[in-house]
C-alpha cells in the first residue's frame, strides 16, 4: 500500500507522528546539550622536565632526547616536538588522530611507563618527568579577580575560598586559578658576620630546612592494645619565628637574627602576572563536564557566586573575561531567530507562487522536520553546537524540497477533479522512490567527511549526523505529514482543468527550452565555455581555512628580545594598557605577563611560559570597531616600541596560536639553521610586500657568563665545582632552603644575599668545607668568558627545527601571501643532511583537504552506486553527474562578487549544493523516463516533464536562497550561504535547461532508430 495514501486513510498514525515530533522536539530543544565547538579530544600529552643548572643545548640532549627515544618506539605516536630551555624540558607527544577519545587512557599509561622507564637512565641533579594529559581542558567561564587594597595571603585564601565553593557546583569538573602573586621569605645573611662567627651557609641552609619539616614521630601502644599517634613538634610558623631560630655550628649556637635580615615579600621575577584593566589581578577558569549542558552549569555557576557574594568581602570585584555559556546562549536564540526567518520566508514564497493553502502544508512539514531532528538529537546525545546548528541551516534546503514535490503534485492532481487519497498516491507513488535515492545520495555527500576515522572525523560527525537524521525525517515527513495536512487544506476541483502548466511562467519556460533543445549543441558549447572559465575564475578566489569570530574580541602578542627581564615586559604592557584606557570603544583588557592564558576555548592555544612575552586580551563594543583599533595600536607599538615584537591578531572560528606562514627548517648544526634562517628570513622579505613580522622560534641567543674553574687552586683549597656554583646561586637568585607553611600554600624560603650589599660576583666568598676556609670566587676562578648560547632550541621528531615564522596583512588570506613567497623559497638549495618544509595554515588546509581527499572517493562511489541502481541504466546518472562540476560556477560568481574567501564552510556548502543539484536532477529525469513511458515522443516528453518540475525546482531554489539572507551577517556562516544561494541560482538553470539538453543528447539516437524501425 502506497505510504501517502495510508497516511490519509490512517489519521491517527500520522497525528502520532506529528505530535510525537512537535512534542519530542520541544522537549529535545530543553535537554539538549550545549557546547560552543564540538567535543573534541585533543590527542596530545605534554611531559615537563627540570635539569637545574642545565644549558638549553645539554637540557635537549641529556633529557628530550632519551625521553623522545623511549616514546617513539609506542606505534601510537604521531609526533614528537619539543621545547628545551636552560634547566627546563617541554615535550608535546601527539598520537594519531585515528584513535578515538575512550582509546586515549591506556595508550596515556603505556606513555608514562616509557617514560618512568627512560627517567632511570637520566643524570643526576634530573626531576621525575611530570606527564600531563588533561591540558587540554577547556575554561570556558573565565574571570579575572581584582582585589585593591587585599593582602597576597588574603588574596590566596579568597582564591582558596572561591575554587573550593564553585567545585561543589553540579557540573563543574575543575577550577584553575592563575597569576597569584608569588610570595617568598628572604634570609639575607651578612656573610662578614657569618664568617666571623664561624657560620658557613650550609649551617643556615639546614637549620632553615628542618625548621617547618614534617616528620614522622612514630606511635605508642598502650596495655590494653590503644595505639595513640605521636606528632613531631610544630615548626615554626611564623617570619619572626623563622628569624629567631637557632643555629650551631662548631660548638657555637647564635641567633639567625643576629647575622641575618629576614621578611617576607613578593617574589621580584613571578612566572606570570595578571591584570584587568590595569589593576592586578588573578584569573579564575571554570571548565565544565563533557556531558554537560554548559549553558546550565554557566548558570549554575553564576547563581553559587551569587550566593556567596555576601561572604565575598567588599572591594572584590569577578570580570568576566569570557563567559561560554551566554556565547552558546545567544548563539542557539539566533539560530531559532534564522530557523523562525526561514520558515516564515518558506510560507511567504509559497504563499505568492502555490497559495497560503500550499504554503501551511510545506511550511508546517518543514517545522516539524526541524523540531523532529532536535528530538532525535537529544535521543543520540548529539549537542547543540557550532557544527550541529551549521548542519541543520545546510541541510534547510534540501529539507524543503522533498514536501514541495509532494504537495505540488498533489494539488495539481486535485486541482484537475481527482480526491485527495488518489492525488496522494499518484504524487507519492512517482516520487518517493528517486526522492529516497536521492535523499540518501545528499546524505552520503557528508558520510566520507562524518565517519572517518580521524580528527576530521571527529570534530564533524555532528554534520553527518544532523544531516543524516534531518534529511530521512524529511523524507518520511513528506510522504506521511505532508498528504494529510493536503487532505485537510487543498481543495478538490472540478474535473475540466486540463492543463495545470498553461500559465505565463510555464509557456516562456516551455518556449525557451524548445530553443535550447534545437540549438543543443551551442548550449553545450556555451556551458563548457562557462564551466572552464569559472573553474579558472576559482583560481582567483581568496582561500580562508577558518573564517574570523563573530565575537568582539582580539589578542595582543609582544614579544621582547630573549632573556628580556619580565618586569621590563610588565613596563611595555602598563603604556599599553593606558593607551586603551583612553579608548572608547574598548570594553575590557585583560593583561598577561610570561605566558598566555588559560584555555578558555577549544581553539585557543597559549603561548609557552617566557617572561620576555606579553599578551593582552582586548574586547570591543562591536565587531567593526577592531580592524580600525588594531591599526591604531600597532602605529602606537611601532612608534613606542621600536625594540620589541608587535602582532595583533583576530579570534579564528577554528585552530589557533601559529603564525599563518611558517618555513621550518631541520638538521643537526644550530649554527646552520640560523644561517638558513636569514636566508628564509631575506627570501621572504623580497618576494612579497605582504609578508609582516618574520621571527624563528628560536629567538635572539642570550649572553651567558661562564666562570673558568681554576682546577688545581680550587681543588686544593677543598671547593668544588659545585660549591662554586652554590655560592653564586646564593648571590644571584637565592638558594631555596626550606618552605613556610601557611595553610594549603607553602611558601618557599629563599636564602641570598642582600641585593644592595655592594659586593660583585668575583668577590664573593666561598668556604670550604674542609678546612673551613673562606675564600674569594676570584681567587678560585681564572676568570669569566661571555658565551652567546641558544636559549630556546626545538626539536621535531627527534630533529633540531627551527621554524621562520610571518604574519600577514589585514585583508589577506594566508593562501595568497603563500603563493607570492612558496616558489622563491622553494628554490632555496639545503645542505646535505638539511630539509625545508612548509608548515602554518598551508600545512593545515593540506592536511585537511587530505583528510577530505580520502574520505570523499568514497563517498561518490557510493553516491555514484545508488544513482545506477535507482535508474539500473548508465545513461541517466551519467546526465546528472555531468552537471555537478558545474554547480561551481554560480559558487565563483557569488564569492568573486563579494570577494568572501572560500573558507571550510563553503567547502561544506558546496558539498550541499551538489546534494541539492543531484537531487532535482534525479526527479527530473524520472520523471522524463515516467512520461515517455505513456508513448510520448522524446522532445514532448523532455518539455511536459520539465515544465512539471519548474514550480518545485524553482520553489526550492527561492526559497533556500532567500532561508539563506539571514546567514549573510554572521561571520562563520557567510562564506557557506553565499555558496550556496550563488550556486543554487546557477544549478536551477543547469536542472531545467542543462539536464534536459543533455538527456536529449544521449537518447536522440535512440529516438531516431525507434523511428526508422516503425
Amino acid at each position: 500500500m502506497n505510504i501517502a495514501r495510508s497516511s490519509i486513510e490512517r489519521p491517527l498514525m500520522t497525528w502520532l507522528v506529528i505530535l510525537g515530533a512537535l512534542l519530542g522536539g520541544l522537549w529535545g530543544f530543553a535537554s539538549l546539550g550545549r557546547l560552543e565547538d564540538p567535543a573534541f579530544t585533543i590527542k596530545q600529552v605534554v611531559i615537563v622536565t627540570e635539569y637545574p643548572g642545565a644549558s638549553a643545548e645539554q637540557v635537549a640532549t641529556e633529557v628530550s632526547e632519551p625521553l623522545e627515544s623511549a616514546i617513539q618506539k609506542m606505534g601510537e605516536v604521531d609526533e614528537i616536538t619539543s621545547i628545551n630551555q636552560p634547566g627546563h624540558s617541554i615535550i608535546t607527544v601527539e598520537v594519531y588522530s585515528t584513535f578515538g577519545g575512550e582509546e586515549l587512557p591506556p595508550i596515556w599509561t603505556k606513555l608514562r611507563n616509557r617514560v618512568s622507564d627512560a627517567a632511570r637512565a637520566l643524570p643526576s641533579g634530573v626531576s621525575e618527568p611530570y606527564v600531563n594529559d588533561s591540558f587540554g581542558d577547556v575554561y570556558g567561564i573565565y574571570y579575572a579577580v581584582t582585589a585593591d587594597g587585599f593582602s597576597d595571603a588574603e588574596k590566596h585564601r579568597l582564591a582558596t575560598y572561591l575554587r573550593r565553593e564553585l567545585l561543589t557546583v553540579e557540573g563543574v569538573a575543575d577550577v584553575e586559578v592563575m597569576g597569584l602573586p608569588e610570595e617568598a621569605i628572604y634570609v639575607e645573611p651578612d656573610m662578614a658576620q657569618a664568617v666571623n662567627q664561624g657560620m658557613p651557609p650550609n649551617a643556615i641552609i639546614s637549620a632553615l630546612a628542618n625548621a617547618t619539616s614534617v616528620s614522622d614521630a612514630g606511635s605508642v601502644t598502650s596495655d590494653d592494645g590503644t595505639r595513640t599517634i605521636i606528632q613531631a613538634p610544630e615548626g615554626s610558623d611564623t617570619v619572626s619565628a623563622i628569624a629567631s631560630l637557632t643555629i650551631g655550628s662548631g660548638g657555637e649556637v647564635i641567633n639567625l637574627f643576629d647575622i641575618a635580615d629576614v621578611h617576607r615579600e613578593r617574589v621580584e621575577n613571578p612566572d606570570l602576572m595578571v591584570r584587568f584593566n590595569g589593576d592586578d589581578a588573578f584569573t579564575l577558569g571554570i571548565a565544565g563536564l563533557s556531558t554537560e549542558n554548559i549553558v546550565e552549569v554557566g548558570r549554575r555557576a553564576d547563581a553559587r557566586l551569587a550566593e556567596i557574594d555576601g561572604n565575598i568581602p567588599y572591594g572584590v570585584s569577578l570580570h568576566p573575561i569570557y563567559q561560554q555559556h551566554i556565547v552558546v546562549d545567544e548563539a542557539s536564540s539566533a539560530f531559532l531567530v534564522n530557523l523562525a526567518m526561514s520558515v516564515a520566508i518558506v510560507v511567504v514564497v509559497l504563499a505568492l507562487f502555490m497559495g497560503w493553502r500550499a504554503a501551511i502544508v510545506v511550511g508546517a512539514t518543514l517545522l516539524l522536520t526541524v523540531v523532529g531532528t532536535l528530538f532525535f538529537m537529544n535521543l543520540f546525545s548529539i549537542e547543540m553546537e557550532r557544527i550541529s546548528l551549521g548542519a541543520l541551516i545546510i541541510a534547510m534546503g534540501m529539507l524543503v524540497d522533498n514536501a514541495i514535490v509532494v504537495a505540488e503534485g498533489m494539488q495539481v492532481s486535485m486541482a484537475r477533479g481527482k480526491d485527495s487519497r488518489t492525488a496522494a498516491d499518484d504524487a507519492a507513488s512517482k516520487t518517493q522512490i528517486p526522492l529516497l535515492g536521492a535523499t540518501i545520495i545528499g546524505i552520503m555527500a557528508f558520510a566520507g567527511i562524518g565517519l572517518s576515522n580521524d580528527a576530521t572525523g571527529e570534530f564533524l560527525f555532528s554534520l553527518f549526523a544532523v544531516i543524516a537524521i534531518s534529511l530521512l525525517l524529511s523524507w518520511i515527513l513528506a510522504l506521511t505529514v505532508t498528504p494529510l495536512l493536503g487532505h485537510y487544506f487543498f481543495k478538490q476541483g472540478t474535473g475540466d482543468m486540463d492543463d495545470a502548466y498553461s500559465g505565463w511562467m510555464f509557456r516562456s519556460y516551455a518556449w525557451t527550452l524548445k530553443m535550447a533543445l534545437r540549438l543543443r549543441w551551442l548550449v553545450v558549447i556555451a556551458l563548457v565555455a562557462i564551466t572552464v572559465a569559472c573553474f579558472a575564475g576559482f583560481g582567483m578566489l581568496k582561500q580562508s581555512f577558518f573564517p574570523d569570530s563573530n565575537t568582539p574580541m582580539f589578542f595582543v602578542h609582544y614579544k621582547l628580545p630573549q632573556g628580556t627581564d619580565i618586569n621590563r615586559t610588565s613596563d611595555d604592557m602598563r603604556i599599553m594598557e593606558a593607551w586603551l584606557a583612553e579608548r572608547d570603544e574598548v570594553t575590557s583588557v585583560a593583561t598577561f605577563v610570561g605566558q598566555g592564558a588559560s584555555r578558555f576555548m577549544l581553539t585557543y592555544e597559549a603561548e609557552k611560559a617566557n617572561p620576555s612575552y606579553g599578551h593582552l586580551i582586548i574586547q570591543t563594543e562591536t565587531l567593526d570597531q577592531i580592524p580600525p583599533l588594531q591599526a591604531a595600536l600597532q602605529e602606537m607599538a611601532l612608534e613606542t616600541f621600536p625594540d620589541g615584537e608587535f602582532r595583533t591578531k583576530r579570534l579564528v572560528f577554528g585552530p589557533g596560536g601559529g603564525a599563518p606562514i611558517q618555513v621550518r627548517l631541520s638538521g643537526q648544526d644550530p649554527d646552520m639553521l640560523r644561517a638558513l634562517s636569514v636566508q628564509v628570513r631575506e627570501t621572504l622579505e623580497a618576494s612579497s610586500d605582504n609578508v609582516r613580522d618574520v621571527r624563528t622560534d628560536w629567538r635572539e641567543q642570550e649572553l651567558v657568563l661562564k666562570p673558568i674553574y681554576a682546577t688545581e687552586r680550587a681543588q686544593t683549597s677543598g671547593i668544588s665545582r659545585d660549591d662554586v656554583a652554590d655560592v653564586l646561586l646564593m648571590a644571584t637568585d637565592g638558594v631555596t632552603s626550606g618552605v613556610f607553611r601557611e595553610g594549603d600554600r607553602q611558601i618557599p624560603i629563599i636564602t641570598r644575599m642582600p641585593p644592595d650589599s655592594g659586593v660583585g660576583l668575583n668577590d664573593q666568598l666561598a668556604i670550604s668545607s674542609s678546612t673551613g676556609q673562606a675564600l674569594a670566587i676570584e681567587q678560585l676562578i681564572e676568570g669569566m668568558d661571555l658565551d652567546a648560547q641558544n636559549t630556546l632550541v626545538h626539536r621535531r621528531n627527534r630533529v633540531l627545527t627551527l621554524t621562520v615564522e610571518a604574519d600577514i596583512p589585514p585583508g589577506f588570506t594566508a593562501a595568497q601571501v603563500q603563493a607570492e613567497v612558496q616558489e622563491a623559497v622553494d628554490a632555496l638549495e639545503m645542505p646535505v643532511g638539511f630539509t625545508l618544509e612548509w608548515g602554518g595554515e598551508y600545512e593545515s588546509s593540506r592536511e585537511a583537504q587530505a583528510a577530505l581527499g580520502a574520505a570523499i572517493p568514497v563517498s561518490v562511489l557510493i553516491m555514484v552506486l545508488i544513482s545506477i541502481l535507482l535508474f539500473n541504466a548508465l545513461r541517466q546518472p551519467l546526465i546528472i553527474w555531468l552537471l555537478v562540476p558545474m554547480s561551481v560556477n554560480g559558487v565563483v560568481v557569488g564569492l568573486l562578487s563579494t570577494d568572501v574567501p572560500f573558507s571550510f564552510t563553503a567547502l561544506l556548502g558546496l558539498l550541499s549544493l551538489s546534494g541539492m543539484l543531484i537531487k532535482n536532477g534525479i526527479v527530473l529525469v524520472e520523471e522524463i523516463d515516467l512520461v515517455r513511458a505513456e508513448g510520448k515522443a522524446l522532445r514532448e516528453a523532455i518539455i511536459e516533464a520539465s515544465t512539471s518540475r519548474l514550480r518545485p525546482v524553482m520553489l526550492a531554489a527561492i526559497t533556500t536562497i532567500l532561508g539563506m539572507a539571514p546567514l549573510l551577517s554572521d561571520a562563520f556562516f557567510v562564506s557557506m550561504a553565499i555558496t550556496i544561494m550563488g550556486g543554487l541560482a546557477f544549478a536551477s538553470v543547469l536542472t531545467l535547461v542543462a539536464a534536459p539538453v543533455f538527456y536529449d543528447l544521449f537518447f536522440s539516437r535512440e529516438e531516431r532508430r525507434a523511428q526508422a524501425a516503425a
